[in-house]
């Protein structure tokens, strides 16, 4: 397991700087918005009333900010990266969320939109017999300068 682990630290490391290609585009529909608010119990006029959300200061209903964080690691990719990306180091049993440390929501997401992601590759450690990684996530929406949200993303491998 050692040798599986220092091979998969350092094929991870000379990654560190990479960015995934984007995303699929993927549209974020008022029905997700309310399933959403309906799990989370956050039913916010902004995001579920439409009519009186078009008379808001978003102009629309927006997406809520921990749905765009929620869907931001699952978004659809091109089958060529979801196929390297499905290719699994030696001796990995999986990888896990570890959670953020650091997300931002610089723009809104207002309902209709599509967004997709991007990710880059920043550090890579190992960590308890695990290869932990953070990278930064960045979604857009279609159209909009801004991007909707930033997050630095912690992966581990287990092995």
């Amino acid at each position: 397991m050692a040798d599986n682990l220092q091979a998969a630290y350092e094929t991870l490391t000379a990654r560190i700087g990479e960015s995934t290609p984007h995303s699929d585009w993927f549209e974020i529909d008022q029905q997700r918005v309310n399933d959403f608010a309906d799990v989370t119990m956050d039913h916010q006029w902004i995001h579920v009333d439409v009519e009186r959300a078009k008379a808001g200061p978003f102009g629309a209903p927006i997406a809520h900010g921990h749905l765009t964080l929620s869907i931001m690691g699952h978004l659809p990719r091109p089958a060529s990266v979801a196929q390297e990306q499905g290719r699994r180091l030696k001796g990995q049993k999986l990888v896990i969320n570890y959670g953020f440390n650091r997300v931002r929501f610089p723009a809104p997401v207002p309902v209709g939109s599509r967004v997709r992601t991007q990710s880059t590759l920043k550090t890579v450690e190992i960590k308890g017999g695990m290869i932990e990684v953070m990278s930064e996530v960045v979604m857009e929406v279609e159209g909009q300068e801004k991007p909707c949200c930033v997050a630095e993303s912690l992966g581990r491998y287990v092995f």
